[in-house]
């Protein structure tokens, strides 16, 4: 077994005497209330889910087990992903130990890029259902399904939920790298560097050579694995997988959840808007035009693309690590000007509109800039690197649940007139 390995089974003994011993203690407290309106409202801010891996504080913004994410901007995603499962960053024994897993563990059946050929080059399928049919193809290798054929016991489940993680991490990059190449028509299979890190190997197979763009990916695998349990693709996969269905199924299952335009391509709209503005004014306007036509969209009824977030209440951490990127390695680029002038300008803007909660830029706002800098400009693609990048999140989730015995969600559903009732009634009516 590896390093990885040995270091949660040592942890593990602990953590669940611990659970056992809150429930029995505690397990009746009263820790949240339900309101009508946030039942008719998808659940929004329902505390009903255990994540340890992340968190989101909307005075801050992501939290990685305690870390903010200042301290993880120099990380690579390997590491992160080691905090995310044990609570500390591997030592440099243990990172290299994960590495070398990673690279033995990179093998793509052959039958997936057989099912790959089977889309053709600049087609209608969207790059995310490729990368769906993959890893859900490559279930038939999931370790975790044929322990459970065998009967192990449910305190290993996790062994085998983080070997099917690792083999998933090991590859997703591989498959996505070619979906790319395939899909856009660039030429021929880039075959991986074992030298390179888990982040900068991907930016070599889908054709990129600029040590530069090695860091963004680095940033932004790190900035996208995780954002605590309740968005969509997080909780998807863990609904899926809290019926023992094997990560294959569940990471599938979250990825689905991501491709939806509330959800992964949010980045697509705002880099969209960015050079709708470019267009118009020739490169980056003044800051005056760009208040005019800012205003005038919000009076259209449209919004700002990037700005507004459902927990935050202040500036996506994210965006500022973004944004700080942006100035120290491409701060000419007209349209990084533009997403940077977009900051210094709309937020006053929208602290007038009484309805609007949070006017600051999320993640979205800038990533997309930084990406089109460094010549990645298929808009539709940029959902995949978010995907390769959540894998390491709702893996360590799913891996987490395992080892603590989580049980299947299934919550009660009230109807309609049950609903209405029972407010009148708490409202005294």
């Amino acid at each position: 077994m590896s390093k990885l390995f040995d270091k949660l089974a040592s942890q593990l003994p602990g953590l669940r005497a611990e659970m056992k011993e809150f429930n029995a203690k505690y397990g009746q407290a009263k820790v949240d209330e339900v309101k009508a309106e946030q039942i008719y409202g998808g659940m929004r801010g329902i505390k009903s889910l255990i994540c340890d891996t992340s968190e989101v504080d909307p005075g801050y913004g992501l939290i990685i087990r305690e870390h903010k994410l200042e301290e993880l901007g120099e990380k690579l995603p390997e590491e992160i992903f080691w905090l995310m499962l044990t609570g500390e960053f591997p030592n440099a024994a243990e990172l290299a130990d994960l590495q070398a897993d990673l690279k033995a563990r990179a093998k793509v059946p052959n039958y997936v890029w057989k099912i790959l050929d089977q889309f053709e080059e600049k087609d209608d399928h969207h790059p995310m259902a490729m990368l769906d049919c993959a890893i859900l193809a490559m279930e038939k290798e999931s370790k975790f399904r044929a322990a459970y054929d065998k009967g192990v016991p449910k305190t290993d489940y996790w062994k085998y939920a983080l070997e099917d993680v690792l083999d998933i991490m090991a590859t997703v990059g591989e498959i996505s790298a070619w979906i790319y190449r395939k899909k856009y028509g660039k030429g021929p299979k880039i075959a991986s560097n074992p030298k390179l890190d888990w982040a900068s190997d991907y930016a070599h197979m889908m054709g990129f050579n600029d040590p530069k763009f090695d860091k963004l990916m680095q940033l932004y695998m790190v900035l996208h694995c995780d954002h605590e349990s309740g968005n969509v693709s997080a909780h998807t996969s863990h609904l899926v997988a809290s019926a023992l269905s094997d990560p294959y199924y569940a990471i599938s299952a979250g990825l689905n959840g991501l491709a939806g335009p509330l959800h992964g391509l949010a980045n697509q709209e705002c880099l969209a808007w960015v050079l709708s503005i470019n267009e118009k004014f020739g490169g980056t306007p003044t800051k005056e035009a760009l208040q005019k036509e800012a205003t005038e969209t919000l009076s259209s009824g449209r919004v700002i693309p990037g700005y507004g977030h459902a927990v935050l209440r202040v500036v996506d951490p994210r965006f500022k690590m973004f944004k700080e990127f942006g100035h120290k390695n491409c701060p000419d680029d007209d349209v990084f000007k533009t997403v940077a002038l977009t900051f210094d300008t709309v937020p006053d803007i929208l602290k007038t509109i009484q309805k609007i909660k949070d006017p600051w830029p999320n993640v979205d706002a800038a990533s997309g800039s930084l990406l089109y800098h460094y010549g990645l400009r298929e808009f539709s693609y940029y959902t995949v690197l978010f995907s390769v990048s959540r894998v390491l999140g709702m893996g360590a989730q799913m891996v987490l649940a395992r080892a603590m015995g989580a049980p299947i969600e299934r919550p009660k559903s009230v109807t309609t007139k049950w609903l209405m009732a029972a407010a009148k009634k708490a409202s005294g009516e």
